[in-house]
């Protein structure tokens, strides 16, 4: 939805959760989750200037890419391992701190479609237009399968469910940049919508906003 939007518009498309997801690639490939699945934060920490994130456009799909320190990293943050270990590398603050420091960074010049669980109410908290956009549990589970099954990745719709109502339960009491809704977000639950739907109601909302 935000991908579609940004290609019509002409404006840069952000894709927030792929950043953390490319740090929590990184975490678990640099052996920094210890057995019982904690992380060893100091030396995450001291490993965060390492770990520069970008995106770039892919001219075969015509969406961006997401680049972990310079390598396409757009498959790999996709599976579930890195899906079930991602909720608790965005708790720490200083990830999130180093992550919304590039993300203004990105962001800084306007003309941006930034999606992600805290931009409305951290990131961006005066930005021109904020949609929060929700759908049930069971119905994101199914289209992270599909999407995946597409993709040829492996899937258990079960296990992708429960991750999802996990990650809405971590994200939501966290202390830091909790999920929630901006007091002046339009929300928007797309459970039952098409993507054709979709895409005109989120057209309205931006030119009521851009004047055109």
């Amino acid at each position: 939805m935000a991908k579609d939007l940004a290609r019509e518009v002409g404006y840069i498309y952000v894709d927030t959760g792929a950043m953390y997801r490319s740090v929590t690639l990184y975490a678990l490939r640099g052996g920094l989750f210890n057995a019982d699945g904690t992380i060893r934060t100091a030396e995450l920490e001291a490993r965060m200037p390492q770990i520069q994130i970008s995106f770039q456009l892919n001219a075969e799909t015509g969406r961006p890419d997401t680049y972990l320190n310079g390598e396409r990293v757009e498959d790999a943050i996709r599976s579930l391992e890195v899906s079930s270990h991602v909720s608790p590398i965005a708790t720490l603050p200083f990830v999130r701190t180093a992550m919304v420091a590039q993300q203004q960074l990105m962001g800084q010049g306007g003309g941006v479609v930034m999606d992600g669980r805290d931009i409305g109410t951290v990131v961006f908290p005066h930005a021109e237009l904020k949609i929060f956009v929700t759908a049930s549990a069971e119905v994101r589970a199914q289209r992270r399968y599909d999407e995946l099954q597409q993709k040829g990745m492996p899937a258990d719709y079960d296990d992708i469910l429960k991750n999802v109502q996990e990650r809405d339960y971590i994200d939501s009491h966290r202390e830091v940049s909790p999920l929630r809704q901006a007091d002046d977000a339009i929300l928007l639950d797309n459970s039952h919508m098409t993507i054709a739907e979709q895409k005109a109601w989120l057209m309205e909302q931006f030119r009521r906003v851009a004047g055109s």
